[in-house]
Order: structure tokens, then sequence, then C-alpha cells
């Protein structure tokens, strides 16, 4: 048959304009796209040769041959290959449905070269680097072949093709080289050996450049756990995460059905630097059929389980597909969900089997898997059965299980305190009628728990509750007496209408050695929590806190038989503002004017003397 002057479908002549003037950054995906359509070729034709014995072949694999001084690439492989008519209806068009769409993003979007080849145009990419392309193909039991020839100007050459080998052969011929941009000269062939490496290492059939085999071929997620050694683990672990030190557990799953999908995760030993930075990047890699399609694929993870490092291999995802199409996708939500839940079931494992290794997990990550906690979305009771916290039970952390099997009778509360460190906390008079009476407390110093607590209520039907908020009335603790209340009733009304800074002074029996201390509402904000938000900018109104008061603390027995006695004066009202300063400062807050209480503090001093 003659040769034939074919004019590309119109969407695809757009299309080819999009990749001829490309200025798109990541070209190198073109490489990518061609040996995934060889790998699919060669997929095809092992399939054939299982049901017809002509079409079998002992060695399938890609070849890649790169010709610096005629500025040539060709990928070959000898898979199925197409017919004539295979050509026209794979290449001439744009089959699917939606092309006008993918045009428009790929126009507009920053993600513009993670979209092609989303409707199957994948092969069109091969002009942002080629000033002509040559095809040559010959399908598996035919006996002629098929020659294609662009230069992308909106038109193709097609014909019969003698003593083409069965498969095809792609030969790209490369735009002059640039000397700036050095990095993308697709005739290097340590170039191309960098590329393979990076988006094909795991293609199931070898790709050859001469004598060498360019890829591993060892996708271990897809090889049975009992099959692979420890230090095959190791080394992959190595590769995608760049991090020499062994990882605490190895989390391999397949899922099959409606949506086949491999993962292979792994938990860090140790916090990358960037845990907590914004851009820090995520660990999971996407792939589709062994191919590498997206690194920091933070759809595959919550946020709180960022540092867990991977592959996903997903079999029916479409080979470019974008983040935008991943946040959309209910498959890969699903896939989510159930990556996020085999994660904290691990750990859980960890933390019934080997606890030193739990340990470390908590140590390194326990901040960040509690951002989990934020979120409605996610399984906070999950997420709280591998918690640990420090305890006022001992030195070491305790899970809420463990609290729970050392609570008192009638206790139905989980009390805790935060704070900025275990010492401030552990010297904070809100603990001390705790400490009396061997209730334990939690204390939580990591700067999310202020934010977690106010978003998870209970726990196993066990309500948290902040020791330093509301009133605290322990089971086994004596009760304010009427008697004790009224006798106090005058001076509390004098120091409400004297003290400016709070909300409410009123008695308590939370302490037992210090005279005051500062409480929230029940639905108040901590002062911790109040600073946070004016760090960020946010602007809330004055937080009035209660101030309470020991009524068996000679400072403020004394203070009632002073006003008794003589009524207020600015002596009086001094002491009271000592009062509530040097309750401020013992939960390590700031004072609104330190000058004046230390003149205050300094003549009270002088009179003692």
């Amino acid at each position: 048959m003659s040769t034939e002057t074919l004019e590309f479908q119109a969407e695809a002549r757009q299309l080819l304009q999009l990749m001829v003037h490309s200025i798109y950054s990541n070209k190198d995906i073109f490489l990518r796209e061609l040996i995934s359509n060889a790998s699919d070729a060669l997929d095809k034709r092992r399939l054939a040769g299982l049901t017809d014995d002509s079409l079998r072949t002992d060695d399938l694999h890609i070849a890649v041959e790169a010709d610096k001084d005629a500025r040539t690439l060709t990928v070959r492989d000898n898979g199925i290959g197409m017919s004539r008519d295979d050509v026209v209806g794979l290449i001439g068009t744009i089959a699917r449905s939606g092309t006008a769409e993918t045009l428009r993003r790929l126009k507009e979007s920053k993600e513009s070269a993670e979209l092609i080849g989303q409707f199957g145009v994948g092969f069109y990419s091969v002009f942002m680097v080629a000033d002509r392309v040559v095809l040559l193909t010959r399908k598996a039991g035919e006996e002629t072949g098929v020659r294609w020839e662009s230069d992308g100007d909106g038109t193709y050459t097609i014909e019969t093709a003698e003593d083409v080998p069965e498969g095809t052969s792609v030969t790209v011929h490369l735009r002059p080289a640039d000397e700036e941009d050095a990095l993308h000269d697709y005739a290097d062939e340590g170039r191309i050996r960098q590329i393979v490496k990076r988006y094909s290492d795991f293609i199931s059939f070898p790709i050859r450049m001469g004598n060498e085999t360019l890829n591993s071929m060892k996708a271990l997620w897809a090889r049975p756990r009992s099959e692979v050694e420890d230090e095959e683990y190791q080394e992959f672990y190595r590769h995608i995460s760049h991090d020499w030190s062994e990882p605490l557990d190895i989390i391999q799953m397949r899922a099959e059905g409606t949506f086949e999908y491999e993962a292979l995760l792994f938990v860090p030993s140790r916090a990358p630097h960037d845990l907590f930075q914004r851009d820090a990047r995520h660990g999971v890699q996407l792939y589709v059929k062994r191919v590498f399609i997206l690194d920091d694929t933070r759809e595959l993870l919550p946020g709180h389980l960022r540092f867990v490092k991977g592959v996903v291999d997903a079999a029916d995802l479409s080979l470019n597909v974008s983040r935008e199409i991943l946040q959309q996708d209910r498959h890969i939500q699903l896939i989510r969900r159930r990556l996020a839940k085999k994660v904290l079931s691990s750990v859980k494992d960890l933390m019934r089997n080997d606890a030193e290794k739990y340990r470390t997990f908590w140590r390194e990550f326990g901040a960040v898997v509690k951002e989990g906690l934020l979120d409605p979305a996610e399984d906070h009771k999950a997420i709280l059965g591998i918690a640990s916290f420090a305890s006022t039970a001992g030195e070491e952390p305790t899970t809420l299980a463990e609290y729970a099997a050392r609570m008192k009778d009638g206790q139905d509360k989980i009390y805790f305190m935060t704070g900025d460190s275990r010492a401030q906390i552990e010297n904070s008079p809100h603990l001390e009628a705790f400490r009396a009476k061997e209730y334990e407390v939690l204390l939580l110093t990591d700067p999310v728990d202020e934010i977690w607590v106010e978003a998870v209520r209970e726990h196993d039907g066990k309500e948290f509750q902040s020791v330093a908020r509301g009133s605290v009335d322990l089971p086994s603790q004596e009760k304010l007496s009427e008697e004790r209340s009224g006798a106090y009733a005058t001076l509390l009304t004098w120091l409400n209408e004297t003290l400016d800074e709070v909300k409410d002074v009123r008695l308590t029996t939370r302490l037992t050695d210090s005279p005051a201390c500062l409480v929230n509402d029940a639905d108040g904000i901590t002062p911790a929590l109040e600073r946070m938000y004016r760090a960020m900018g946010q602007e809330l109104p004055p937080v009035k806190r209660i101030l309470e008061l020991n009524a068996e603390h000679p400072l403020v027995s004394g203070l009632r038989t002073a006003y008794e006695e003589r009524g207020a004066d600015a002596e009086l009202a001094g002491t009271a503002e000592l009062l509530y300063g040097t309750a401020l400062l013992a939960e390590g807050g700031d004072l609104a004017d330190p000058a004046r209480f230390a003149r205050l503090l300094s003549d009270r001093l002088a009179r003692t003397m």
C-alpha cells in the first residue's frame, strides 16, 4: 500500500501544539510513557501466548538505544505490536471523551505535566522533546508491518513496511541540545539511566541498553513476604527514604476485587528533620502497574501519618492521574482509610508484642499522630488506643487502658492537665488535692494536646476532665461546708470588686498547700490556647479566669481576719494583688505589670525584717 498523509483529529492537533511548544519543566515523563506503553504491549503478548503457542516468546523485553551523534532515542519492544487500523485508531485520534476538558486543564493547571496521558494521550508527550517521531510496528502473528511518522505539525504519514520485527519501536529525533540545559539531554545514556531508575525501575520486564539491564524488576510489594529477605526490604527502604536506620515495622497488604492495589509501607525508627514543617514531604509514592507516577502523595495517607514511607501500586488508575483527581477519586479515599487503619493496627501490635519498639515509635511520632484527633473524619478511638502519656503514676508513659485499670473506686473521669513541661505541671497547685488523694493525672505537654482535648471529650465511655478547668469534685473529697463558705462571703465579694483581672473569686478544695490558683470555666479557653491563637494573628476578647482560694492557708485566713477587723484599705488591696500574682506565676503565666508586683512584694518583705 502506498504512503498516505492523514490529519490528526482536531483535539489531537491542539494537544500536539501544546506538546511542541511545551514549557513544562518535567519533560522526563515522555520516556516513562514510552516504556509504559512497551510494558503494556509485552503484557498483552504474554497473555496472548497463554492461549496461542505461536505467540509465545521466552525473552520479552524492552530495549532503549541512544545515538548521541544522530540525536535519536529509540524505545523498542517485542510485544503484541499493532496493525494499521490499531495505529490510526490509537495514535491518529483521541478516542476517549473529555478531551476538550483535558486540553483546558493542560493549559491552565500548575500540574499540567501530570495530566498528560490522562485520557490515553500519553504518546503525544514525546513531542515535548522531538522534532520528528518514527514508529515501526508489526502485530504478532501478522506478516507485514506499519511505518508511522509525524513532526507534530498536525499531519502524519502511514505506510506498509516490510522486514519489520514483531513488536513496536519508537524512534525520537530529538531537538537540538540546549547547552544551558544539559539535564534534559535525552541522547545521553547517563540521563536515560537516571530516568529509568526513577520511573520504571519496577517494570516487570527487563529494560536493556546494550548489554546492561537498567531496571531492578524487584517490585517487592508484589512478592509474598516469605520470599523476600530482610536485607532486600532494608535496601528498598533506604532507596525510597534515604534513611540508613532500620525501620521499626514493615507493613505489606494487598486488595483484590473491583479495585486492586498493593502496598508496602515502612514505619521509620526516627522522625525526619522536617516532620513539623509546612512543606514537609510525605513519604508514600504512587505507582500504577509498577510505573512510578507521583512522589509525595499526600492523598494516600492522612497528615498525621505523613512520616510513613512506602509504595502504593494501583492497578486501575490512569497512568497520569493528577492530584486533583486523586482528591476526588472514591477508590483513593478507600485506599487512604484502609492504609491508615492498617498502620494504626500495626502500631497496636507493636504495643502488645515489642514494648521497646513501641516506646521508640511514640517518642518519635506521638505528637504528630495526635494531630489526627483534630480531624472529625479520623478514627479517634484507634488513635487514642495506641497513644501513651506522661503520668503522675510514674516516670514511664502510660496508655489509656493502663490508666483505666488503675482508676479508683467511684472514679468515672480521666484526669489530665496541659502545660509546657512535665516539671511545670507537677509543681502546679492544681495537682495538690489529686496528689494528696492519690488520683492519677495525665501530664500533656505537646502543643497539639491543648487543641485535641477541646475536640475529644471521652474515650471508652470515660470523660476527659482537666484538673485546671471548672470545679473538680473528687469522689473521696470532703465538700466545703456552708458555714465555711458563709464565713468568707464578704471577703470574696470584696475581692471580686477589687481584682478586675478575674471573673470570679471562690473557695476550693483542690488546694492543700498553696493559697490560691487560677482556673478556667468549664468551657473557657486555656491561657496556652489563647497564646497560640494570638500567635497566629487571631484577635480574641480578654479572657478572665476564676481565682480559687484555699481557706485553710494562713495567708487566706489572715486576709479574711484583717478585712473583718479594719475593712478595705490600700494595704489589703496590695495583698490581694500579690495573691493573684502568685497564683498566675505558679502556673507559668505572665504578669501584666511585673514592676508593680516586685514593688509590692519588696514592701511586704521589708516589713518582716
